[in-house]
């Protein structure tokens, strides 16, 4: 070993001792424990499919969880296909699909409350473990759902329930109120240059 890489490997000890020290203080400093609520949003791809993720682990677990999809529910999902043969994952489903397909606010908007009536009954259990409530920013956005109810429903869910919200454009209330914000920026994406989303890939 020349001079060299022995001080390069010295150096690299002590940055990851000092690195060590860090984590191990954050650590020591997160002893708080209950439920969180966590918010992917951004124009980036990724959000949903980082949802289903926590639940498959989750599930691995042997926890209770529930998943609201309000957008994409009539749409293939792999994950929701893999999944639903566990006895403790329950999904509901909007059963318009997409609102720019329907284009009729009246009915979107009983679609809507009909499942939110379900995330309601999920967010109150104290048994669900997560709950993913799936594209509910744009329920939010055109005025389906009432910012303060969803707030309610959050605010006094189980103390041990974690809830992940995803979805662009964010309510400002709902980054308030959350532990963890995401955001998904879009770098590139093929779809813009024409590619098809591919099954067992983009859904």
């Amino acid at each position: 070993m020349t001079d060299h890489d022995s001080q390069r490997n010295t150096r690299h000890k002590k940055a990851m001792q000092k690195l060590k020290s860090h984590v191990d203080e954050k650590v020591a400093a997160a002893d708080e424990e209950r439920g969180l609520m966590l918010v992917f949003t951004g124009n980036g791809k990724g959000k949903t499919t980082a949802a289903w993720g926590t639940v498959t682990r989750a599930l691995g677990y042997g926890y209770r969880v529930a998943v609201v999809q309000f957008i994409k529910g009539l749409w293939e999902c792999g994950e929701r296909e893999k999944l639903m043969a566990d006895d403790n994952l329950e999904v509901a489903i909007m059963a318009t699909g997409f609102t720019w397909d329907t284009q009729n606010r009246e009915s979107d908007t009983a679609a809507c409350l009909e499942v939110w009536e379900q995330a309601e009954r999920m967010l109150a259990d104290p048994e669900v473990y997560l709950v993913v409530l799936d594209e509910i920013t744009y329920m939010l956005k055109f005025g389906y759902l009432d910012i303060n109810r969803v707030r309610d429903a959050l605010n006094n869910r189980p103390a041990e329930q974690t809830v992940i919200i995803t979805g662009r454009n964010a309510h400002r209330e709902l980054v308030e109120m959350a532990d963890t914000v995401t955001e998904m920026n879009e770098v590139k994406h093929g779809f813009n240059n024409g590619l098809k989303a591919r099954r067992g890939i983009d859904f």
